[in-house]
């Protein structure tokens, strides 16, 4: 898919191994700081650090943006369509979708961040059409590519890509799942 595909609907919540992904909203902006300003966050994800209440608008500005370019999602991981836990991103690639997340530190261990990948891969066959969604990840990010392999996605034979962010060097493995 390029970026010449049809935009992304205005407001978009998918339910599925309970679990509600909807958009973020003005409501949400105390609770991102407590989620996303967290050691493990800023080390592993482009995400801000300190991640604080402007960041907090600035993101939920940035996700507005994004999804109104019908380039990428930001969606808040909720049981319930409520508090926000974490978050889930799909963002087109020329492979088809990219997905990312990122889980509270007080809401890990619950397997959200799995279900998630699952409920957005499932969003991008069936909505997008596309035929791969992959995931991009450090190999010693051991807690991401368990997540990979629960979700089914597979490690691909590519090579990785190589970058420098926040001041130091990563090297990205890439998953795979095919459109079954």
């Amino acid at each position: 898919m390029t970026s010449t595909t049809s935009s992304f609907p205005e407001r978009i919540e998918l339910a599925g191994e309970g679990l509600v992904l909807r958009d973020w909203t003005e409501a949400d902006l105390g609770a991102m700081p407590e989620l996303f300003d967290h050691p493990d966050i800023a080390y592993w994800t482009p995400i801000v650090s300190p991640f604080d209440a402007p960041a907090a608008r600035l993101r939920l500005d940035r996700a507005r943006q994004l999804r109104a370019e019908g380039t990428t999602i930001l969606l808040a991981i909720t049981v319930d369509g409520g508090a926000p836990l974490g978050e889930v991103m799909l963002r087109r690639a020329p492979e088809g979708a990219e997905l990312g997340y990122a889980v509270g530190p007080a809401h890990r261990g619950q397997g959200l961040a799995v279900r998630a990948v699952r409920v957005m891969a499932a969003y991008a066959f069936e909505q997008l059409g596309v035929d791969q969604v992959i995931l991009e990840l450090e190999a010693e990010n051991t807690a991401s590519a368990a997540v990979a392999v629960k979700a089914g996605f597979e490690l691909l034979d590519v090579p990785l890509i190589e970058g420098d962010e926040k001041g130091r060097p990563f090297a990205l493995q890439t998953w795979g799942l095919s459109r079954s």
